[in-house]
């Protein structure tokens, strides 16, 4: 009787139709209409387009059509393209070597699932053009119709198959944005490549965004198709950055560390030509600038790796927003290490936005402002130390010392002084931060130049160097270490204890000494000495956590380096300090010799440079 039940049962396991599969890939693929342009647009680059128009109406929710001038469809191969798994990216044979941006098969016959669609194309070669219509998974014979060459595909009433996911939708005004912010990203990808997106549902018809075809070597073009939207300013601080380890290339732009950002907006990551959102190179870009960014602040960037096909996974989500690096920790490493080096190359370099900011508070009306209608500054100085800090190495440059007279004097200027202390002062004009000629309010050095004036806040300047001379001592000689009376025994997983052990020689030089004493269990026998009395296990289990989720730690190096940066501060030169024309210009020469002197340790900037023509357009003399 059981057996006779089991026989007349329904089956449990049954296959979708075609229409179920599609609408369910559509989920995963076009969540929205952003991710629908996106596909579009990455099939038009794959097609060899050298110009792609994007029109939108309602956010995309009621149309989307894009339109280029490549390959093109034949007859033939239209209905294939609305197959899911048809594509003409691979063959199927080997799914890492993966050069193109679609290899799934999965969009347009997603998008034909949920939308009303009409692709119209013209391949290369061919005397007519043909067109073919899916209303929901339904889908037309081709016909004959009217195109050059190229293809254009139009999507209308985009989920109207599946209404439930437009109520998860956002306002038209957002996903307008959204998809702006998506051909923005595809055009720093492709800077040889015209993109034009238009506003159809405006009356009447608005361009968004347009950038034409950039010319010259691949960083130029790259650099003007950054200029065009990323703004003049982020062109203008940008810092090169060109590097390559063991087959890995890193290339791109990098903003200055006093151009900074109130949000991670400003951060773009490309590898192999494709716009990536990964963990591994977000946490690369922030410890590259740990070092000299306040917290709340974030760098600007647009990278781009490049690297042979089978070392990357870029089939691990089906928007294939996401990547995984055969070979994480290298890849980490070069993005840490490329970025310090042109951080170091620019030498004393700040941003031009500084300038451009102390201008604008010399503006009429600006000064007189009443405090509650101030903007909030978007550096807060505090000198106080934090701790006591022994003074005993901490590199000052030689000061005069304080007279009774000094310490009661005014705050003036003291021009004479600054003027009078080196003969040949002229000279120093010409270089890139000038002569001394004042020192006002005894914080704040004016020094002259060849092209205009500088000012030096002396004191977060004197900070930096103290910091790297610090550092550098750490580089060259280690950190010092202290012996635990009683050597720690850490319980961790065994992976996590390899892991720790890989590093063992990293960290010793940092101070941390220890060993495998185990299973799992890590002896920790030395400390870095800097640190005080510390909690070794909580240190070891948060270096183990570090080296999991991103392949490397900085865990032990940050620490070590936030208390010589305190330390440095309490060192430094300090604010109410009398400086005479000879202490002041040593400190200038300093400034030019020792990187990432443009700015202290918390990211504000050491220096303002105004150029002679601001200054007299100040005066109303331009």
């Amino acid at each position: 009787m059981i057996a006779q039940d089991r026989n007349i049962s329904p089956p449990r396991i049954r296959r979708l139709s075609a229409a179920a599969a599609n609408r369910i890939a559509a989920g995963e693929v076009i969540e929205r209409p952003a991710a629908a342009v996106k596909e579009l647009v990455e099939n038009a680059l794959d097609a060899g387009a050298m110009r792609v128009e994007v029109a939108y109406v309602d956010g995309g929710k009621t149309l989307i059509r894009v339109s280029d001038d490549g390959d093109g469809m034949t007859a033939d191969e239209l209905p294939l393209a609305l197959e899911r798994h048809a594509t003409s990216k691979i063959d199927g044979a080997d799914l890492l070597n993966i050069r193109t941006f679609g290899f799934r098969g999965e969009a347009l016959p997603s998008m034909a699932a949920v939308a009303r669609m009409r692709i119209t194309s013209r391949a290369a070669g061919a005397d007519e053009a043909w067109s073919i219509e899916a209303r929901g998974g339904d889908i037309d014979a081709p016909k004959p119709a009217a195109r050059s060459l190229g293809t254009e595909i139009e999507l209308r009433d985009l989920f109207y198959a599946t209404p439930a996911r437009l109520k998860f939708l956002k306002s038209d005004r957002a996903e307008a944005q959204a998809i702006a912010e998506v051909v923005k990203r595809l055009a720093m990808a492709a800077p040889d490549v015209a993109i034009v997106l238009i506003d159809s549902g405006a009356s009447p018809s608005k361009t968004v965004f347009k950038a034409e075809a950039e010319t010259g070597d691949l960083f130029d073009a790259r650099l003007s198709r950054l200029a065009r939207i990323l703004g003049r300013d982020f062109a203008d601080n940008a810092l090169k950055v060109d590097a390559d380890r063991e087959g890995l290339r890193l290339t791109g732009w990098a903003a200055l560390p006093t151009y900074t950002r109130g949000s991670a907006r400003q951060q773009y990551f490309f590898v192999n030509g494709r716009t990536v959102r990964d963990k591994l190179l977000i946490g690369a870009l922030r410890g590259a600038y740990a070092d000299f960014l306040h917290r709340d602040r974030h760098p600007a960037a647009a990278l781009f790796l490049d690297c042979d096909p089978e070392r990357v996974d870029v089939n691990v989500h089906p928007a294939k927003t996401e990547v995984r690096f055969r070979e994480p920790a290298m890849a980490r490493g070069l993005v840490v290490s490329a970025l310090r080096h042109a951080l170091a190359e620019a030498g004393h370099r700040a941003s031009t936005t500084v300038a451009n900011e102390t201008l604008k508070a010399f503006a009429p009306g600006a000064l007189g402002a009443a405090p509650a209608a101030a903007a909030a500054p978007i550096y807060q100085r505090d000198y106080r130390p934090q701790g006591g800090f022994s003074e005993a190495n901490a590199w000052q440059a030689p000061l005069a010392p304080q007279t009774e007279a000094h310490q009661g004097a005014p705050e003036v200027f003291d021009a004479p002084s600054a003027r009078a202390a080196d003969p040949m002062d002229e000279r120093l004009e010409a270089n890139p931060l000038g002569a001394a000629r004042a020192q006002v309010h005894e914080n704040y050095i004016v020094a002259q130049t060849d092209t205009g004036m500088v000012i030096v806040d002396q004191h977060a300047a004197h900070e930096r160097l103290v910091y790297e001379k610090f550092k550098t001592a750490l580089t060259e000689n280690g950190a010092k270490s202290q012996a635990l009376l009683l050597p720690e025994i850490v319980e961790l997983s065994t992976e996590d204890a390899d892991r720790i052990a890989d590093h063992s020689d990293d960290l010793a030089r940092l101070g941390l000494y220890l060993e495998p004493f185990g299973g799992g269990a890590i002896c920790v026998r030395e400390t870095p000495a800097i640190l005080g009395a510390c909690d070794p296990a909580a240190l070891v289990k948060d270096i183990a956590d570090e080296l999991a989720n991103e392949g490397a730690s900085r865990s032990l190096q940050e620490k070590i380096e936030a208390i010589l940066s305190r330390i440095a501060c309490h060192g430094s030169i300090r604010s109410g300090r009398r400086m005479n024309g000879e202490e002041m210009n040593a400190l200038l020469r300093e400034m030019e010799a020792t990187p990432h002197s443009g700015q202290c340790n918390h990211g504000r900037p050491t220096y303002v440079e105004l150029k002679l023509a601001d200054v007299e357009k100040l005066f109303g003399r331009r």
